[in-house]
């Protein structure tokens, strides 16, 4: 486990694997994989140096979202085994030291949730409140502006009650009304459930979604300047200034309710997703603030279209002047954006560049959190339209393709039928490129991105310094992304060319450095001046 495991605070520093079971590994053989496969490849998840892992939704669910639409919260959906087969893959990740957390889907439900099914039956039953519900304005139109994120109004009319219901996301995804105290406890008992059952901690699905406007303002147009990321530029959601259908000062309390569940258990935590393009470090700040909310939050700046290391510096730089008290989550892909190597145009250098991304996400100041794949710098998969599950990528097809693309299922042998995930059809093709770096190909081949990875990742975990060391950014020329992590004790200088050519750089304040090679990673440093292989990285001790 990592430096702080023993303690309350494993999570800082800790790296993160995601897991999308639909895509994992197919125990049952029905091509769709799930909970038992999981646990079958723990050995093989081990072996990559990480700490802990994060599960998308497992939970029932009629999947019009893929599990993001909750009908049952206290169950598992039968496409991906039972609770008894979660309770094993508990039970076998904690004998290999790998934390377990599960993906909590609080903003919303499945329009087939027994909690909606009674709410919709009447104006004045005893779950009548617990979503949110509008009379139609004077021309029988939605009562304000908001969009789905999803395409179109964010209003969708019922004709029993006669009145509009909320939905952020799909129309059969209704937004819960956490302005009913009720409705916060009912979400905090079901997080309950699942820390008496074991879990490490949550990963909070679009955190700052909880809580609406209750006057239900019209969203303003979005500020000259700002660029929206959390969208595609087809999508109409971002021509608005989300201001009062998300991220509503409300939820700052409710969060500190949530802290206090979590601290009846000993180092249960939560990492929550922050779907924002304005002020994410102050904001970050307040959904982190030290022993009150959350203990951490990821956003989406690294999963930029484009990278830089004036870019990465900037962000990185921002957020540490911002977030004094908290801590960061860092992500440079995950199941709804494309792979890092296809968006940052490094697909034929897979083998050089994916575990150089790598150590550059896992040696920031924060927890580093990486999607199913990114060990094998495996690119987006190609989906013909014909073949789309994403519903997200069907409304806005072709401009956007959806996010299937880095869904497909995971490679785990290159002669086997359908790369080894299944021997059924997979509920999403098998990418020949993705063949072509399976696991088993990578693992025998001592020079593979993945045995890059599982290096670093296993030398990482013995250097202090990058779990509790300060970060102070170096300036270089494009394109050397260059930093020190600092601690009273010792100062460690981390290099990352982001180009494809070998590049020479002075380092300004930075004297005498021994190269560790031992990293994985090295380059020619003199006094003051490095040389970095092309796509290459370094790690060195400044002497003192």
């Amino acid at each position: 486990m990592s430096i702080s495991a023993s303690n309350n605070e494993w999570w800082r520093g800790a790296v993160i694997y995601q897991i999308y079971p639909r895509s994992f590994f197919d125990a049952d053989r029905n091509g769709i994989g799930d909970l038992p496969g999981i646990t079958a490849k723990l050995d093989e998840i081990a072996s990559l140096g990480v700490d802990a892992l994060w599960i998308s939704p497992f939970f029932k669910s009629p999947m019009a979202d893929f599990g993001y639409d909750v009908e049952d919260y206290r169950d598992v959906d039968p496409l991906f085994g039972s609770l008894e087969n979660f309770k094993v893959l508990l039970a076998e990740a904690k004998k290999r030291d790998l934390k377990i957390l599960i993906d909590l889907v609080m903003s919303h439900t499945s329009e087939r949730h027994a909690w909606f099914q009674e709410s919709k039956k009447s104006r004045d039953n005893p779950k009548a409140d617990w979503y949110v519900w509008a009379d139609a304005n004077e021309t029988g139109n939605p009562p304000n502006n908001w969009l789905s994120m999803f395409g179109g109004s964010a209003w969708e009319w019922d004709t029993t009650r006669r009145q509009y219901f909320l939905h952020n996301f799909l129309k059969v995804q209704p937004d819960l009304n956490f302005h009913n105290p009720e409705v916060q406890d009912a979400v905090l008992d079901t997080a309950k459930f699942w820390l008496d059952l074991g879990v490490d901690g949550f990963r909070l699905d679009v955190v700052n979604y909880y809580f609406h406007d209750a006057k239900l303002r019209d969203n303003p147009p979005v500020p000259k300047g700002v660029t929206m990321n959390t969208v595609p530029p087809s999508n109409p959601y971002g021509y608005q200034d989300h201001l009062y259908d998300k991220q509503q000062p409300e939820n700052l309390a409710f969060l500190e309710r949530f802290r206090a569940l979590l601290d009846r258990y000993p180092g249960a935590m939560a990492v929550g997703e922050l779907g924002i393009d304005k002020d994410v470090g102050l904001i970050t700040e307040e959904y982190t603030e030290k022993n009150r909310r959350l203990q951490m939050v990821y956003s989406f700046q690294l999963m930029a279209d484009k990278i830089s290391a004036p870019y990465v510096r900037q962000v990185v730089s921002a957020m540490d002047g911002d977030v004094t008290s908290g801590w960061v989550c860092w992500a440079v892909s995950n199941h709804d954006f494309p792979r890092v190597v296809s968006r940052w145009g490094y697909e034929d250098v897979a083998d050089q560049a994916a575990p150089m991304l790598m150590a550059m996400l896992a040696s920031l100041k924060g927890s580093p959190c990486f999607y199913q794949g990114e060990e094998l710098g495996l690119p987006e998969a190609d989906v013909p339209f014909e073949k789309l599950q994403d519903p997200y990528g069907k409304a806005f097809w072709p401009a956007f393709k959806g996010r299937d693309g880095c869904r497909t299922p995971y490679p785990w042998k290159h002669d086997a039928p359908h790369g080894g995930f299944s021997t059924a059809e997979p509920w999403l093709p098998m990418s020949d490129a993705h063949l072509a770096r399976a696991f088993d190909v990578q693992s025998a081949n001592k020079d593979s991105a993945l045995n890059k990875v599982r290096h670093f990742l296993t030398w990482r975990r013995k250097q202090t310094v990058l779990y509790t060391g300060a970060i102070r950014f170096i300036e270089t020329p494009e394109p050397v992304l260059a930093f020190v992590r600092e601690t009273a004790e010792e100062t460690l200088l981390c290099l990352f060319n982001l180009g494809r050519d070998q590049v020479t750089v002075d380092l300004p304040g930075i004297g005498s450095a021994e190269i560790l090679a031992d990293s994985g990673f090295s380059a020619e440093i003199e006094l003051g001046r490095a040389t970095l292989p092309p796509l290459g990285a370094a790690f060195a001790r400044v002497k003192k």
